[in-house]
């Protein structure tokens, strides 16, 4: 199985990364200089106007927000800075199940990115939910470069001769791929969730930034936003005025139905609710709340919030605050921001 250079890899992605940006800002057939003919450019922008007739969540909107996000993140200089810190491979090429999450666009671009970069073959298990568009980007890359034709298959059914996996899932599909995939090598995720620590001295343009951390795929992501910890005088109010560019999001169906379901449900139980019409606020202990919902809860100590959240580190994707992720960040990660802070590519280059 021949495999790219170094060099060829990151000049490969990084085109893609520039078509990623055209996608995004809905940018016309540039021409044959971008590496594809018309015609495969507009079946993948056709692709994006239209995949939310298969999946309601994944609008136009945000497909082209996970583009942007990849556009910014797969350049020249991040992919140097990323693979840098890891050894080339010369000739040891493995096959990787990579079983993907489908709850946000592109999910699983990463894990099949790494894969390929360390030299392995991805045999990709894709979820229902997100199953057409990793597969079009992978044939625009191979427009780009035919050799990666060999270092990636699309596996419809049953995942089979695989060397290692990476899979990630619910908390409880995490337990059951462990127990499948316990005699292999294997990074296995799980659920979980993100949360914010304010300390009352956020600006309005970082509350409203804190929007796009709620707000962003519809909350859907791990990456998402689903609670706060705000100080015991803190109006929150500030936090609804700030948020409240967001409003339309409410207009979207599978939101509006989750909002008006968890508002009767939570009305009928007598829960105290804060209302604004588009997002329902619940003082609650839980770390993650339900969709078009979040918990909060106020504190009197911040020492105890971050003692308690250090002890709940492997339920946490990101904390977001001042000396922490900053405000608007979390589902823009870069290359080396790696999911449950497992470094994929280094289980990867090191498999033998």
């Amino acid at each position: 199985m021949e495999v790219q250079s170094r060099d060829q890899q990151i000049a490969t992605f990084s085109q893609m990364g520039k078509l990623m940006g055209q996608f995004a800002s809905g940018t016309a057939w540039p021409g044959f200089a971008c590496g594809l003919a018309q015609d495969e450019y507009e079946a993948f922008q056709q692709l994006i106007a239209t995949h939310f007739q298969s999946n309601g969540w994944f609008t136009e909107a945000n497909i082209k927000k996970a583009l942007g996000s990849w556009s910014k993140a797969l350049t020249r200089e991040n992919l140097e800075k990323w693979l840098s810190a890891y050894p080339e491979n010369i000739g040891v090429s493995k096959n990787i199940g990579v079983i993907c999450a489908g709850n946000i666009p592109l999910v699983g671009f990463h894990d099949v990115l790494s894969v390929i970069l360390a030299g392995h073959k991805a045999l990709i298990k894709l979820s229902s939910e997100d199953n057409k568009l990793i597969p079009a980007l992978l044939f625009l890359a191979a427009k780009l470069d035919p050799t990666l034709t060999q270092r990636f298959e699309i596996i419809p059914q049953k995942l089979t001769g695989f060397d290692a996996v990476i899979a990630t899932g619910s908390t409880n599909t995490g337990r059951y791929f462990e127990y499948y995939f316990r005699d292999i090598p294997h990074i296995i995720r799980k659920g979980r969730t993100s949360v914010a620590v304010l300390t009352g001295n956020e600006t309005e343009e970082e509350l409203n930034k804190l929007g796009n951390d709620m707000f962003d795929y519809f909350g859907l992501g791990c990456r998402s936003v689903s609670k706060v910890y705000i100080p015991e005088d803190f109006d929150l109010d500030r936090l609804f005025g700030a948020i409240y560019p967001f409003h339309e999001i409410v207009n979207h169906n599978k939101y509006a139905n989750n909002y008006d379901y968890n508002k009767a449900v939570w009305m009928l139980n007598k829960e105290n609710l804060l209302d604004n019409g588009f997002i329902l606020l619940k003082e609650d202990k839980a770390l993650a709340s339900p969709v078009a919902s979040l918990f909060y809860e106020r504190y009197s100590n911040i020492e105890n919030v971050n003692a308690f959240l250090s002890e709940q580190s492997e339920s946490l994707q990101c904390v977001v605050g001042h000396g922490r992720i900053p405000f608007g960040d979390t589902q823009c990660p870069m290359l080396w921001d790696y999911a449950d802070d497992v470094d994929t590519l280094k289980f990867l280059v090191e498999l033998q």
